[in-house]
């Protein structure tokens, strides 16, 4: 008798079963025959390769505002070369009273935004010790180097609402490169020079080194009152006052303070403008999301006694409009749109907006067909089979699907340096597979239970492997596709291409939008891949790639034995 199996609901079944042993392990584990017992002759299991279509897609502009964080800095990689990122960012106003007091006047300004961090030590006294790791990029041979940067007004209204769009359509901002050095955005309709909107200086060029030290404040120092307070790191500097006296402090109960409208449209923002100083640099993620991010202004004004004055502050948050402008120097490769029928030999995977790849799950139609027709239950008349709920029937069930990428050579050797730690530079990367057709995560990726919300290098490690190294001494990753190919099969799903991205943060699943991408099939892109300013080179599915490092894709199924 010819068994059959629904098999969306023995993967599911499996996925978790076996997640305590593969979190055990940062590869995937291959699927034997005692999935369904191995003294069971009545199935057998096998493995076969499906023949894939991968290609490069460049993405010419994307998204830079409404993300999670913000890159400020210089980045040299040694596979592709220079990114620089500065940031836009509108300030509000944390009292809306328009009120500070009488005769207020100003002792200092900062700024102060963290870094992203972890506590990794304890020194004698207890105090947390911490790494920027998570946060910093081109620390490498153990020596952080310093980018310059300057902080303007910024002169450009950025709107929250799109005028072309919906009346609740939110403003998005795309990154924008005419080849120059300048900081072009892109607003959907035209592009925008925010160089050519700057305003007075609030910072004069300035030597930034990104520093995972703790930041440490006292107040009444060598008095029985001091106190030492510490926090996170972070980026912190002093600001000019007299910027600051001139914009705030004379608008003392003015309308332009009373209310975040009027404030926006009376102070349209900062524009933080990162420069290279010397050949290297560095870059940091800067987490502008949280409170602690801020403009802080301390300002003494009169106290209700004669003669004495109260110490007060005036908080500017970065609340509003926020976004990226990156200049980009790609000098070491090309990247252009990929052959989407025979595939490319050579893929890129580059962060802030730049490459994505594309892979398509069959070569082609027929290739598909062939599939379906291996898996299904056949009707005996040119249909298949379905249960009750309108599922169709397998003949073969999928225990396990891998989409197998390699590394290329062209990432290894002496151009790519060593972080203090020994960890190479390609060593932290991770590869963000997502459905393109939804612009939504694999369904694979929402079962994987591996989760950590502190270390998104160890998080979903079942649905998204980490770069180990083969037994033929080549780097590779894993992406499970399991359920995705289920869907197919079972569901009837037409979702066959799947979006390859390079990302930091696997746990940050927001989109991103294409510009002018409506006719495209690719809308969206994961944001996660925005704020990240590096990248990596693999082999890719063309038939000249030697088969060993070749992108494949592998299905371990079972099948009764007839």
């Amino acid at each position: 008798m010819k068994k059959t199996f629904k098999a969306l609901k023995f993967s599911a079944i499996f996925l978790f079963s076996t997640a305590a042993f593969v979190a055990c392990d940062k590869d995937f584990t291959v699927i034997e025959s005692n999935v369904l017992g191995e003294n069971n002759s009545n199935f057998n299991t096998n493995v076969e390769e499906i023949p894939i279509t991968a290609y490069n897609k460049k993405l010419e502009s994307v998204q830079v505002n409404g993300l999670a964080s913000y890159l400020l800095g210089v980045y040299n990689d040694p596979a592709y070369g220079q990114t620089t990122a500065s940031i836009i960012t509108q300030v509000s106003p944390s009292n809306t009273s328009g009120e500070l007091g009488d005769n207020p006047t100003i002792d200092s300004v900062v700024v102060s935004i963290p870094y992203y961090s972890r506590t990794n030590d304890f020194d004698d006294d207890g105090n947390a010790l911490y790494t920027i790791q998570d946060s910093l990029y081109g620390d490498y041979n153990g020596t952080t180097k310093p980018f310059k940067l300057s902080i303007y007004q910024n002169n450009y209204f950025l709107r929250n609402f799109d005028p072309a769009g919906e009346l609740t359509d939110s403003q998005k901002y795309y990154s924008y490169s005419d080849g120059s050095s300048d900081n072009f955005v892109y607003n959907g309709t035209s592009p925008i020079n925010f160089d050519a909107n700057i305003g007075e200086t609030i910072l004069e060029p300035t030597s930034v080194t990104p520093s995972a030290n703790p930041i440490i404040l006292v107040t009444d120092r060598d008095t029985d009152d001091e106190v030492i307070t510490r926090s996170v790191p972070a980026f912190r500097v002093k600001l000019d006052t007299t910027f600051w006296h001139n914009t705030i402090i004379k608008k003392n109960n003015s309308t332009e303070l009373s209310n975040s409208n009027n404030f926006s449209n009376y102070f349209r923002g900062l524009f933080f403008k990162a420069e290279a100083e010397a050949a290297d640099g560095s870059m940091v993620l800067l987490n502008m999301g949280t409170t602690a991010a801020n403009i802080t202004i301390y300002y003494q004004q009169d106290s209700a006694t004669d003669g004495e004055t109260v110490a007060s502050t005036y908080v500017l948050t970065f609340s509003g409009n926020t976004l990226n402008s990156f200049t980009n120097d790609i000098t070491e490769v090309t990247l252009a749109d990929g052959d989407d029928v025979d595939g490319d030999e050579t893929l890129y995977l580059k962060g802030a907006g730049n490459a994505m790849v594309v892979v398509d799950l069959f070569e082609d139609e027929d290739a598909k067909a062939n599939f379906i027709d291996d898996y299904r239950v056949s009707d005996g008349a040119g249909g298949y089979k379905t249960d009750d709920d309108g599922n169709f029937l397998l003949s073969r069930l999928i225990n396990d699907a891998q989409l197998i990428v390699f590394e290329n050579d062209l990432m290894q050797g002496a151009n790519f340096p060593q972080d203090e730690n020994g960890n190479d530079f390609s060593h932290y990367n991770r590869i963000y597979a997502y459905d393109i057709e939804n612009s939504f995560i694999t369904s694979d990726y929402s079962n994987d239970v591996i989760e950590s919300s502190t270390d998104p290098f160890n998080s979903k490690l079942i649905s998204l492997g980490q770069r180990v190294i083969d037994e033929n001494d080549n780097y590779k990753y894993k992406i499970r596709l399991t359920e995705h190919l289920n869907n197919i099969l079972v569901r009837n799903s037409t979702n066959t291409k799947i979006g390859l991205v390079l990302s930091s943060n696997v746990n940050y699943t927001t989109n991103a939008a294409i510009a002018d991408s409506e006719s495209d099939d690719v809308t969206n892109v994961p944001a996660a891949s925005i704020i990240t300013p590096e990248g990596t080179i693999l082999y890719g599915s063309n038939v000249n790639v030697d088969d060993k490092t070749r992108m494949k894709l592998k299905v371990f199924y079972t099948a009764p034995n007839n």
